[in-house]
């Protein structure tokens, strides 16, 4: 492993690098394998989402990133993180703490879990400032705090209240502003939108996307709603067992003819205003389980397209475009991408 505090040899352009990446949580009956060779990256100023169902791996990823995976129970078995020329994987946890927060940040899931419900909203956001930009003084950190809330759309009057007197969506706005105080390079936001109604939705999306331009990060998005990734993300990973299975830009992945048959099968579960199908083609069964995964490629005791060897070999990752990739046996084995169609 490289010195902690040495730069990748990677020439690469991209902010975020994930390559190969194996991490597995240990319980007392069994070794729960959560992501499974993944990799992928991120540009600056990219929107990457990360999709896939409840339990693919995705929230796992995230936390792997953020070096918060919890100690005793998750090992990343195999890997790199590269965040910025450094691999994160590698750095002591002191140098670790001055990215989280500083340069990386994370929007969890669920807010009101998120926010120390004995603390104010105005401490709470201090601290990110404290930690990461000690030279500001007691009225700049306060001026700072009165800029970041309203800055997602709370009136800075109200930064004495605590977060059980914010709805929902005043709370998601909070911990987006602590994720923000200090501009960071990368900001993953995992779900950001779970349980809020749908105006609501569209206001924190659109309250992310501005910020976004505003301060030129780049954004990892992880969600299960595809209209969100539809409108606010650049490209797209379709995620499944701990590994992607299908990669490509928006475009690719919207309007493309040729996909990856879980994609099918997550595009079959929504409704189409513009079909006349009677009924929604879901994808059969459930994910396998972790601590017991099938040979082979993992989606195949579910796919509709399954032959022999996809029980038996891991399925190769293939090039359709220079934007587009998918991992499956269809692919492969002479079988040209223009002779192909799912």
């Amino acid at each position: 492993m490289a010195s902690t505090e040495d730069k990748s040899s990677s020439t690469s352009d991209d902010l975020l690098t994930i390559s190969n990446l194996w991490v597995s949580y240990r319980t007392d009956e069994a070794l729960v394998k959560a992501v499974n060779g993944l990799s992928l990256k991120v540009s600056p100023r990219e929107t990457l989402g990360l999709v896939g169902e409840t339990g693919a791996g995705k929230t796992t990823t995230a936390l792997a990133v953020m070096g918060l995976l919890p100690t005793r129970r998750a090992r990343v078995d195999q890997g790199e993180i590269i965040f910025d020329g450094m691999n994160l994987l590698s750095l002591p946890e002191q140098r670790l703490r001055a990215i989280r927060g500083g340069q990386v940040s994370m929007v969890f899931q669920e807010p009101m879990t998120s926010l120390n419900p004995s603390l104010t909203v105005e401490l709470q956001i201090a601290e990110a400032l404290e930690v990461h930009r000690p030279t500001l003084t007691a009225a700049q950190t306060s001026d700072r705090v009165d800029e970041l809330l309203t800055m997602v759309g709370i009136k800075a009057d109200r930064k004495k209240q605590y977060p059980h007197q914010f709805s929902g969506g005043m709370r998601q706005r909070v911990v987006i502003a602590i994720a923000l105080a200090c501009e960071p390079k990368l900001l993953i936001a995992d779900e950001p939108t779970t349980a809020l109604d749908v105006t609501i939705q569209a206001q924190v999306l659109k309250t992310i996307e501005e910020l976004k331009a505003e301060l030129g990060m780049a954004i990892m998005l992880i969600t299960h709603d595809l209209g969100v990734v539809a409108q606010c993300c650049d490209s797209v990973a379709i995620m499944y067992l701990g590994e992607i299975v299908e990669y490509g830009a928006v475009a690719d992945i919207y309007e493309g003819p040729l996909h990856h048959p879980y994609t099918t099968g997550l595009f079959g579960s929504i409704p189409d205003l513009y079909g006349h199908a009677k009924r929604l083609s879901p994808i059969k069964g459930l994910a396998p389980d972790p601590t017991d995964l099938p040979p082979g490629c993992g989606f195949n005791p579910r796919c509709p397209r399954r032959s022999d060897v996809c029980s038996l070999e891991k399925p190769p990752a293939i090039s359709l475009s220079p934007s587009h990739m998918v991992r499956c046996h269809l692919f492969g084995g002479g079988l040209g991408a223009k002779d192909v169609s799912l």
